[in-house]
């Protein structure tokens, strides 16, 4: 008998089983893939994520010459971003993993059955593992975890190339947040959904190029972000010459929270831990991480509690009341972000980097209070243009039950 089975490897998987391990708990892992496999994806982060963490080590890239093209004026952050190292990563993680002597099955499960005092997996090659607890790791569409159904989940969809081109497609050691500039684009085409380039200088000539929708349903297809990628780099005369790695990311920015009386612990996309302004997730599962570890690890130590009741303090721990209130705010900020059109998008983000840069940082890495990220809502709403007001205050009726959720959690 376990004290805990972690389904997934990916981040998340491994940021809550390093952590239960910390805590002393007997863990297993249920992983379809080795847990130090490649990670496909690029992950990015703010520098301070990581050094309030102290896991600045863990960087593969950083730069400080970070900028914004909400139009056509170019806006500094002053603020360091990175790329985490994979292989860092994995292994800072592995480390704690192993001095807890966690073991691991690749596998996949295929069945969970609850019990009293524990839960049982089955796996696809029918192996039996019981733990007292069961964290899903696995992603927003695992089978393990069940949400309300929803006809409206937005998604972040982009389509990137890391390779080197006939000449620089972004200034050398600099890194482009957005950039929503759109002249390489007919009048109708931006009056579709808008897109952005995410773009940096990776080093000896290499750079990762992406075209990115922020949040849209139904997801803009990867075709449609290729071809406004190649039409950019072409108004650049930025041509392709080798391709290292092409990126194709999409994710749920708005997934409905988890239902939540059900004896398994969803942890990472599965608990709905995207941020929904931003789709940041890596920072939130490494910064969180410890407190569900040591919520389950607390419920453990009183006997033998059900798992429902394990789950519970786990789930309290994820989302105790001041955070589901910012979550129902930044819900609210994004069902307006897909209502604007191109124009507004370049308005809003233009007002947003306007903010000081502990409101505007704080906002993206969800960092603020509660009054704190009240008093930075409403100081956008006073610099912002009139078009951004109107909509804000016109999409009250559409959209002013997230406000309500947040006053009344």
């Amino acid at each position: 008998m376990f004290d805990a089975l972690v389904m997934g490897s990916g981040p998340a998987g491994l940021s809550i089983s390093a952590s239960l391990c910390n805590q002393g708990l007997e863990v297993v892992g249920v992983t379809p893939t080795d847990p130090d496999a490649v990670l496909p994806n690029t992950y990015g982060i703010w520098c301070d994520e990581l050094e309030a963490l102290g896991l600045t080590d863990l960087l593969a890239h950083r730069w400080s010459d970070c900028v914004c093209y909400p139009g056509h004026r170019e806006i500094q952050l002053g603020r360091d971003y990175g790329f985490l190292d994979n292989r860092k990563l994995q292994a800072h993680l592995l480390a704690q993993c192993d001095r807890g002597q966690m073991v691991w099955h690749k596998d996949k499960v295929a069945k969970i059955e609850h019990f009293p005092t524990h839960s049982c997996v089955t796996t696809e090659q029918g192996a039996d593992l019981s733990a007292r607890i069961v964290i899903d790791a696995t992603g927003h569409r695992s089978p393990f975890t069940h949400r309300p159904a929803s006809d409206k989940i937005a998604y972040q969809a982009a389509y990137g190339i890391v390779g080197k081109f006939s000449q620089p497609p972004v200034k050398p050691k600099q890194l482009v947040l957005m950039d929503y500039r759109s002249d390489h684009l007919s009048p109708a085409e931006r009056a579709e959904p808008p897109t952005f380039l995410y773009a940096m200088d990776l080093g000896e000539d290499v750079y990762f190029v992406e075209e990115t929708s922020l949040a849209h349903c139904p997801p803009i297809g990867f075709d449609v972000l290729k071809n406004r990628l190649e039409r950019r780099l072409s108004s650049r005369g930025a041509k392709v010459r080798n391709i290292h790695y092409i990126e194709r990311c999409l994710f749920p920015m708005n997934l409905p929270l988890p239902i939540l009386d059900r004896p398994v612990v969803p942890f990472g996309a599965a608990a709905s831990m995207v941020h929904p302004a931003s789709g940041y997730l890596v920072g939130a599962t490494l910064r969180r991480a410890p407190a569900v570890a040591q919520a389950i690890a607390r419920a453990l130590a009183t006997g033998e509690p059900a798992p429902m009741t394990t789950a519970g303090e786990a789930w309290d721990a994820l989302w105790p009341s001041e955070r589901l209130r910012k979550y129902y705010f930044y819900q609210f900020g994004l069902e307006n972000l897909m209502q604007f059109s191109e124009a507004d998008l370049q308005s809003f983000f233009a007002s947003f980097f306007r903010l000081s840069l502990p409101q505007w940082s704080g906002f993206l890495t969800d960092s603020l209070s509660t009054p704190e990220l009240i008093v930075a809502m409403l100081n956008l709403f006073r610099i912002a243009p009139n078009n951004i007001r109107q909509g804000l205050l016109g999409s009250i009726p559409r959209e002013g039950h997230w406000l309500w959720r947040a006053l009344t959690v």
